[in-house]
């Protein structure tokens, strides 16, 4: 007898392999999953902007590097002895206003350039929940810990988060017609908007999602959400907060996802990999050892024998 249920998964039809090239956007769970990839040396670059949460920001930088709209001196404030944008995660902050705006400037050529070339655009919603900025009445990716009273909190609607995605796609195909899109919504729960408002924000998010998907078929869909929610509804499987997913179920999801997502074909490689990465960490006894030599000169002959097959990737030791 099975004691849980299981989220069925259509495998992709056009799977990821060593010769994609991946752009993964969206919530901190964007990042989990893009350090799966990163583990495994992929090509991917994983939130250039920083985390973005909601579907109306992701849709804007978007259309800033498609359009190559680059970062000007309005574009940007001075608060808390920093300089910030409101469009960007606050881990771009810096003291120099030209180095803030030079390093978004650089983000918008490299992103522009990994839009153009990518084969899969993973993007991973987190709420449907936003904030206003009354001053220019534009909703914002980061508040910078300005003060709240300057802001208008709101839910997007169905329609409005359903516009956004569909635009995101739109301007992408516009200089990449041939991108595949896998959305997401991520298993983390906002519960500082209530617990009742974080549901109802998902469910903005799921409605308008499927809705789009239904329209392209270059869209596809990860039920990493409902794998939590049905298949993890246990708080074992949360972070000692309760809200994210613990390594254990980001390990489960991510496997989940390469079964289905990734091509068959690399599987074995994907596992010569995984060897060298824990061999790499391998702390020995006697590093002087006639053993431990031989470990090593095993070691840097599967990495040869990797870096012959796939000459982009590297390894840290």
């Amino acid at each position: 007898m099975d004691f849980r249920t299981i989220v069925p998964i259509k495998k992709h039809e056009n799977p990821i392999d060593y010769n994609s090239e991946l752009l993964l956007m969206g919530s901190c769970f964007a990042e989990n999953i893009g350090d799966k990839f990163e583990y495994f040396k992929f090509k991917n670059a994983v939130n250039p902007f920083g985390i973005i949460f909601n579907p109306v920001s992701i849709m804007k930088l978007v259309e800033r590097v498609v359009e190559k709209n680059y970062y000007k001196d309005s574009d940007v404030f001075f608060h808390n002895d920093l300089w910030s944008c409101f469009e960007v995660h606050s881990e771009l902050s810096n003291p120099k206003k030209d180095d803030l705006l030079k390093q978004l400037n650089d983000l918008i050529e490299s992103t522009h350039q990994q839009i153009s070339n990518g084969t899969h655009f993973q993007i991973t919603y987190g709420t449907s929940w936003v904030y206003r900025y009354k001053t220019s009445n534009e909703i914002v990716a980061n508040c910078h810990k300005v003060p709240q009273k300057e802001f208008e909190k709101e839910l997007l609607s169905t329609e409005n988060i359903q516009n956004s995605i569909q635009k995101t796609i739109q301007l992408v195909h516009e200089i990449n017609p041939k991108c595949q899109f896998i959305f997401t919504v991520s298993p983390v729960r906002h519960i500082k908007d209530g617990f009742v408002e974080n549901q109802q924000s998902k469910a903005h998010l799921l409605t308008a999602l499927h809705k789009v998907i239904s329209q392209y078929s270059s869209t596809s869909y990860f039920p990493s959400y409902e794998i939590m929610m049905d298949e993890l509804r246990d708080y074992r499987f949360y972070a000692e907060d309760m809200l994210h997913p613990n390594q254990v179920a980001i390990d489960y999801i991510w496997v989940k996802f390469f079964e289905n997502f990734v091509s068959e074909a690399v599987f074995k490689t994907m596992q010569d990999i995984c060897d060298i990465q824990k061999a790499l960490h391998h702390k020995p006894f006697n590093p002087d050892s006639e053993s431990h030599q031989k470990f090593l000169n095993n070691l840097e002959s599967k990495i040869s024998k990797i870096k012959e097959k796939l000459p982009f990737i590297n390894f840290k030791k």
